[in-house]
């Protein structure tokens, strides 16, 4: 298993959709190890995290992971910042969520020790909650 990293900006900042997704391939899983986000604009956000109910139809504005090791084996995940058809995500509860304050630079580092396993064919969203979000720079770490 190799460890992973990559970071991305986001462009999408519409209510009550996703802002980025780590997806996994169709062959490897992930661990998510970190996720964390700073927001690029003074607008108070509220962010959740979680899997979604049903996975993004074509995505778009895609990103592989980079190995931390500069002779590891290539990725098998990618962040996905745009779809043709969004992720849809409507739980009743989150894996993680966050109410940042209308500050530039505020953020979160979100880790989890014994990693947060993404299935195959599956991801791990971020989503935007409220009607004010900002753009933001987020980042993960993983194993896979």
């Amino acid at each position: 298993m190799g460890i992973y990293s990559i970071a991305v900006r986001t462009t999408n900042n519409t209510v009550s959709q996703c802002a980025v997704t780590l997806v996994s391939s169709a062959t490897v899983r992930l661990n998510v190890l970190e996720h964390g986000l700073t927001q690029l604009f003074n607008n108070a956000s509220t962010f959740g995290i979680g899997f979604p109910n049903t996975a993004g139809v074509t995505a778009a504005g895609t990103a592989n992971g980079l190995a931390e090791d500069a002779s590891g084996p290539s990725s098998a995940t990618q962040a996905v910042l745009s779809w043709s058809t969004q992720p849809v995500w409507f739980p009743a509860a989150y894996h993680r969520r966050v109410n940042l304050p209308a500050t530039i630079g505020s953020g979160i580092i979100w880790t989890f020790p014994r990693g947060m396993t993404v299935p195959v064919s599956n991801s791990m969203v971020l989503y935007n909650l409220t009607s004010t979000q900002s753009n933001c720079e987020v980042w993960y770490v993983w194993d896979e």
